[in-house]
C-alpha cells in the first residue's frame, strides 16, 4: 500500500518457540512496513537467520542482560535513520523492554512494560518503570514534533485500561494489570503525555477486541481475554488511522503465541 504506513506489534512469547510454530511464515506474509516484537527471550546468536536478519527487513534486537528474559525487536522495510535502546533510566537501560526506530516522518517504538504481581518485587519494578517512563513519553513527543515526526509506541502495555478491555473485569479488580493505580497511570499517558489509543479511535465502545488469552482452560475458545497489546500514537498520527486489526488465530492449535498481532494502517506518506 504505497503512501500508507502499516505497523504491526506482537508479543511472541519466546521467539525461538514462535519460529517453530509459525512466526516466520507470518512475517513473510505480512504487509506491514514495521513489525515490533516483545518477549523475544533470546540472544541474536540463539536465533535462526530467518529472524535475526530476514531478507527484505532491517532488524534491530534489544535483548535483556538477564538471559532468557524480556527482549524486544523491530523489523523495518526502510532502514532507520536512528535507533535508540532504552529510555535513559539506568535500571531499565539493558532490560530488553524498550527500543525505538526513527523512520521517515515517524518514530516507532517497541515496548514491553513489566507485568506485575501484587505485593511482590515484580509489582514494585512495574511501578518504578511506569514512574520513569511517563515523563519520557512526553519528552519523546516533544522532540519528535520538533523534528517533524509523529510517534507511535506499540507493544505489550500489560494494563487493561477499562472494563471493556478484559472479559472478567470484576474478578481482576485487585490483580496486576487492572489495578486502579495502573489504569490511572495509563490515563496520564493519554491526558498528560498526549497519546491516543488508535483502537479506540475506530472502535470507541468495545468490548475488546482482546489480544491475549491464557493458555489455561478454555480462555481462547471462550474469547475470555485481555486487550493489553496496543498502539498509542501522537494525535496527528492517530487522526490518520484507517484500520486496526487483531490477527486472532482461527483456532487454538494455530496459535504461535498467547498474544495476537495487532496491525494498524495509517494514511500518511511513507516509502512503500
Amino acid at each position: 500500500m504505497p503512501g500508507v504506513l502499516i505497523v504491526s506489534t506482537v508479543n511472541v512469547n519466546g521467539l525461538r518457540a514462535a519460529v517453530k510454530k509459525g512466526f516466520v511464515e507470518w512475517l513473510a506474509a505480512t504487509k506491514a512496513d514495521v513489525v515490533a516484537c516483545q518477549e523475544v527471550r533470546a540472544e541474536r546468536e540463539q536465533l535462526p537467520a530467518s529472524v535475526v536478519a530476514p531478507e527484505g527487513w532491517h532488524a534491530v534486537h534489544a535483548p535483556s542482560e538477564v538471559k532468557g528474559r524480556n527482549g524486544v525487536a523491530l523489523y523495518s522495510r526502510v532502514e532507520p535513520e536512528e535507533v535508540r535502546i532504552g529510555f535513559g533510566e539506568p535500571e531499565f537501560e539493558n532490560s530488553g523492554r524498550y527500543l525505538e526506530a526513527h523512520l521517515p516522518g515517524v518514530v516507532v517504538a517497541s515496548l514491553y512494560l513489566p507485568s506485575g504481581d501484587v505485593g511482590t518485587e515484580r509489582q514494585a519494578e512495574k511501578e518504578r518503570f511506569m514512574a520513569a517512563f511517563l515523563p519520557y513519553l512526553g519528552e519523546l513527543r516533544a522532540k519528535a514534533a520538533a523534528a517533524g515526526r509523529e510517534v507511535v509506541v506499540v507493544g505489550d502495555w500489560n494494563i487493561a485500561y477499562d472494563t471493556v478491555d478484559l472479559k472478567n473485569w470484576r474478578g481482576n479488580r485487585k490483580n496486576s494489570g487492572f489495578l486502579p493505580e495502573e489504569r490511572a497511570w495509563l490515563g496520564e499517558v493519554y491526558e498528560k503525555a498526549g497519546y491516543v489509543d488508535v483502537q479506540r479511535v475506530l472502535d470507541p465502545a468495545g468490548p475488546g477486541p482482546y489480544t491475549w488469552w491464557s493458555y489455561r482452560g478454555q480462555a481462547f475458545d471462550n474469547d475470555s481475554g485481555w486487550r493489553i497489546d496496543c498502539q498509542l500514537a501522537t494525535p496527528g498520527l492517530a487522526a490518520k488511522v484507517v484500520s486496526v486489526e487483531v490477527e486472532r488465530a482461527a483456532s487454538y492449535d494455530q496459535r504461535w503465541s498467547d498474544h495476537a498481532p495487532v496491525t494498524a494502517a495509517y494514511d500518511i506518506e511513507f516509502p512503500g
